[in-house]
């Protein structure tokens, strides 16, 4: 057996799979978010190892005892500040916290060739912002920090006692030479850190430590290895065995994440792409972000009184798309293709006759539209892609998967096992660490469940919905921005 465990935003997910590849079993524990001002976004790391601990030991214990591997996959980007004793300086400002938009053009300031270090324009986001920001406003914290980690790689320092990373993950700090697949001297320099505060990088099949015999005891678990693992959007993209060039992947959880496989390092940081490492070796990645897709549908279900998010999907697919309301899913400010970080959730069009049915569509639209403003900025980096296999929650909703379809006109694929692409990845990533078979050995893609094809008719139709939703975002967005005019 090998396990994978996922740091999410919202649960932490531990998946078994067998020496087949076939998932055995699957746990999941909550978590919550903290969101003490607004555009603030925090957890508790110690909340994390809970979780997980909680979530491992939600599995059999009888397939917990013939583990032979562990892989970590997380939610990326988190400040993690640790002290001296390696405890939590303060909570972690996670990947959705807004609060440090000021200091990325300090940063940026600081080393001109930031981006074309790090493949990345600086956005809120990423690690190396918030650094800024805890110097700038927590100068005494920022003093005692003696080493930064990511989400994951804090579970991994509580369950072994190691700092490490892997290159996937760390690719979204902002201090990593994504092409050189190391850290960057003058990347942190120009955060006011060092190496010395980093953990080792490892690529996300290579083994970098063991299991405590504590953590082992509290697990149920053999004194295993652990694997390097990988940033939850490479993990995913193992699980659902996107790892070859050319190969692509939608994932539709707290975010929407387009991530397409490259053989080389290709960047368009002025459009706010991402360009990081893949989990596996000599290969990297570019993503289209955006920072509500699931979570927006959820929102908008919440707020029009349905039950559950399924009941919208069941509402919304009765009522179709009528072509009037429309939506801009920007709960929390957006990446791909914007990088613009106030909040700028909207609905537009409103009719006596709109009820929450057609507020719904236009929420499960509204996501769909922002990951075609992301594909389109993929391809004119250079990414080629003809297909995508869908990841994550929202990969339960066939009729959704219609509507992204006909956006992006796009074929999508819908495979056994997608809820939980990044911890099967992790455990991939663990198996391929532990026995040393090749990448295309454990890696290939999991049984085709569905394929949606583009349906013309709504190809036709989203073409000029889209050219209507993008004129409502840029003859509005700086309505958003505080201290803009009203």
């Amino acid at each position: 057996m090998f396990l994978g465990v996922d740091l999410g935003t919202s649960s932490v997910k531990a998946v078994l799979i067998d020496e087949a590849g076939e998932t055995r079993a699957e746990s999941a524990a909550p978590l919550e978010v903290s969101r003490p001002e607004p555009s603030w976004s925090e957890q508790n790391p110690d909340d994390w190892v809970g979780a997980a601990e909680a979530a491992v030991t939600g599995l059999p214990s009888n397939m917990r005892a013939a583990v032979k591997g562990v892989g970590l996959s997380g939610q990326m980007h988190g400040a993690t500040l640790l002290g001296p004793d390696d405890r939590p300086l303060r909570p972690a400002i996670l990947w959705n916290d807004g609060r440090s938009t000021a200091e990325c053009a300090e940063l940026e300031a600081a080393e001109p060739r930031l981006r074309e270090i790090t493949g990345n324009k600086a956005m809120p986001g990423f690690t190396a912002p918030k650094l800024l920001w805890v110097r700038e406003h927590e100068p005494e914290i920022f003093a005692k920090t003696a080493r930064i980690l990511l989400p994951k790689d804090y579970l991994r320092l509580a369950w072994t006692g190691e700092a490490a990373t892997d290159a996937s993950d760390a690719s979204g700090t902002l201090w990593l030479d994504v092409g050189a697949r190391a850290w960057s001297d003058a990347a942190l320099a120009a955060s006011g850190l060092t190496q010395e505060q980093m953990p080792t990088v490892h690529e996300g099949t290579e083994l970098c430590a063991t299991l405590s015999a504590a953590a082992a005891d509290r697990l149920g678990l053999p004194q295993v290895p652990v694997a390097a693992g990988a940033g939850d959007q490479a993990a995913g993209a193992v699980g659902a065995g996107v790892v070859d060039p050319g190969e692509a992947s939608l994932a539709l959880g707290t975010s929407g994440v387009l991530f397409v496989v490259s053989k080389g390092f290709k960047p368009n940081p002025e459009e706010a792409t991402h360009a990081f490492c893949h989990a596996v070796p000599e290969r990297w990645h570019q993503m289209a972000v955006i920072l509500s897709a699931a979570s927006a549908v959820d929102w908008a279900a919440r707020l029009t009184g349905y039950g559950s998010p399924a009941e919208a999907y069941a509402a919304a697919e009765v009522v179709g798309s009528s072509g009037g309301a429309l939506f801009l899913p920007y709960l929390t400010g957006e990446r791909t293709p914007h990088d613009f970080a106030a909040p700028a959730g909207a609905f537009f069009g409103l009719s006596a006759s709109t009820d929450r049915a057609t507020l719904a569509h236009a929420a499960l639209e509204g996501v769909a539209f922002a990951l075609a403003d992301g594909a389109d900025a993929l391809r004119r980096a250079g990414g080629t892609f003809d297909s995508a296999t869908v990841i994550g929650g929202g990969a339960r909703s066939y009729y959704w998967g219609r509507i992204l379809a006909g956006a992006l006109n796009l074929p999508l694929t819908y495979r056994e096992g997608a809820e939980t692409g990044p911890a099967h990845g992790a455990a991939r990533l663990a198996r391929i660490a532990v026995t040393g078979e090749s990448v295309d050995a454990v890696c290939g893609p999991a049984p085709i469940r569905s394929v949606i094809e583009p349906n013309p008719g709504l190809v036709e139709l989203y073409q000029t919905r889209l050219s209507r939703w993008r004129a409502l975002f840029n003859q509005t967005k700086d309505l958003f921005v505080e201290g803009s005019a009203p």
